[in-house]
């Protein structure tokens, strides 16, 4: 009995291995059309792929976008921070070209002054409720400065100092609001100067008021304005701005000329305090 399941194994082995014999043959024959099985695996095979595939291609693409989002996300961080270095940096530089230019100005300024001594300040306070009026500078009668001193940049004259500490001082602008805030000028002409008193400030126009002008002076736009040096406070020669618009005055006995100031009121920062060298000599000569 054990001797024919032993037989009955062989044969099913030797029946298995000449199947498979023939199927690889079958398989290696050159073919035009597949079997029906053949068939029936492959398309099994690939609607199973089809199912599979898009699903996975779908949840792939959506962590592809997700990690785009990511990188995109911290390349628009990274080029921000450095788009906002960059603005701060370009308006440091344009700071400091600034006060390069200011400055070189300065140093020009005062190679030109012949009239009056200079002591450069540096505006360190205003005010905003009197930023028309008044602005605070790092200078006071520890150097030198006193009350009623002429206060200008290179651009021109834009006050007077109104008040000194022993460290700071207060300039009243000419633009300030102020009846006792007097200036005398004059219009410089080809033959010869007008004079008058800068009184007051249009601040619709932006333009200072010259007023007291002779009824029969003749005086034409763009004339320079320069401090007379008169008035007993102010060094002559200091340039005031240009004269843009004569007219008589509310009595018709006397002209009034408005003047485009020469120096900016609004953007202040680096001034030069002056002082004439005549008052100086008069307190060398009393001492």
């Amino acid at each position: 009995m054990p001797q024919f399941f032993l037989n009955k194994r062989l044969i099913l082995l030797l029946v298995s291995i000449i199947f498979l014999v023939a199927l690889i043959g079958f398989s290696l024959k050159d073919r035009k059309e597949l079997t029906w099985s053949e068939q029936f695996l492959k398309d099994t095979t690939g609607f199973v792929q089809f199912l599979f595939h898009k699903p996975a291609q779908l949840v792939a693409g959506f962590f592809e976008n997700v990690q785009d989002m990511k990188n995109t996300y911290k390349e628009n961080k990274l080029l921000k921070a450095r788009l906002e270095e960059y603005v701060m940096l370009e308006a440091e530089v344009q700071t400091l070209k600034k006060e390069n230019e200011e400055l070189r100005a300065i140093l020009n300024k005062k190679e030109s002054l012949r009239d009056f001594i200079s002591i450069q300040a540096t505006v360190i306070g205003r005010n905003p409720d009197r930023w028309q009026e008044t602005v605070i500078v790092n200078k006071g009668e520890q150097q030198g400065v006193k009350k009623d001193m002429a206060v200008i940049t290179p651009a021109g004259l834009i006050g007077k100092i109104q008040l000194a500490s022993q460290f700071t001082s207060t300039v009243q602008l000419l633009s300030a609001i102020d009846q006792q805030n007097r200036i005398s000028a004059y219009v410089q002409g080809k033959e010869e100067n007008v004079f008058g008193l800068i009184e007051g400030y249009d601040r619709k126009r932006e333009a200072l008021l010259l007023k007291q002008i002779p009824f029969d002076a003749k005086i034409e736009k763009k004339q320079l304005v320069l401090t007379s040096g008169l008035g007993g406070v102010f060094p002559k020669g200091l340039l005031i701005g240009e004269v843009e618009e004569v007219v008589p005055d509310e009595y018709g006995l006397t002209k009034m000329a408005y003047v485009k100031p020469a120096a900016n009121f609004y953007d202040v920062d680096d001034v030069i305090i002056v002082k004439r060298k005549i008052d100086v000599q008069e307190e060398g000569e009393t001492k």
